[in-house]
C-alpha cells in the first residue's frame, strides 16, 4: 500500500493598510493519496483573503474518490464525494488561531424507504468550529494542528466517524 498524507496549507502572512490585493490573497488546500485494497484520492484547493493581519476568510472546493475492494461477502464499492466550503481564521498570536468552516458535500447515503434501505446521493452539511496551533519552520513554512468540532454532525449521514475532527498539515 502507498500512502501520501493529507496536507493542509494556510498562508502565515502579515498585511497592513498598504498591502495590495495580491499580497492579501493566498492559496492552499488538501491533497491525499492512498492505494491498496482501499483507494482514497483527495484534491481540495482553497483560496483565502487576508482581511487584516489577524483575520482571513476564503472558499474552497472538495473532491474525494474512494474505492474499496470487496471480499467474497461484499462486492467492490466506489464513489465520488464533491462540494464546497467557506472558512474563516482569526490569529490570536503567531502560533494560536481560531477557525470556523462551513462545508456542504454530496455523497452516497443510505435512505430508509418503504421498500427497505436504498443507497442514494444527498447534500450533507458540516459546520466546524475550533482552533489550532501553527509552528513556523523557516520564513513561510510551518506545521499546523487543528482540532475542530462539527456541530451539524449526523452519524447516519456524515462521512466523518465523529463530530471531533483533527487535521494535521504543513504550510508551504
Amino acid at each position: 500500500m502507498i500512502t501520501f498524507s493529507n496536507q493542509t496549507v494556510f498562508a502565515q502572512k502579515y498585511v497592513d493598510e498598504s498591502s495590495g490585493l495580491m499580497d492579501r490573497i493566498y492559496f492552499g488546500g488538501n491533497f491525499g493519496l492512498q492505494f491498496g485494497s482501499y483507494t482514497h484520492i483527495e484534491a481540495s484547493p482553497i483560496v483565502g483573503y487576508m482581511i487584516s493581519d489577524k483575520l482571513s476568510a476564503g472558499v474552497g472546493v472538495i473532491y474525494q474518490y474512494f474505492k474499496i475492494r470487496g471480499t467474497s461477502q461484499v462486492g467492490d464499492y466506489e464513489t465520488n464525494i464533491y462540494g464546497g466550503k467557506l472558512f474563516g481564521r482569526y490569529n490570536f498570536s503567531q502560533q494560536l488561531f481560531g477557525y470556523t468552516e462551513y462545508e456542504n458535500i454530496n455523497l452516497d447515503v443510505i435512505f430508509n424507504t418503504s421498500n427497505g434501505y436504498e443507497l442514494g446521493r444527498a447534500w450533507v452539511p458540516a459546520y466546524f468550529i475550533g482552533g489550532g496551533y501553527f509552528q513556523p519552520i523557516g520564513n513561510r513554512a510551518g506545521f499546523t494542528v487543528m482540532a475542530l468540532y462539527n456541530i451539524l454532525h449526523n452519524p447516519a449521514r456524515s462521512p466523518y466517524n465523529s463530530p471531533l475532527v483533527l487535521r494535521v498539515g504543513f504550510t508551504i
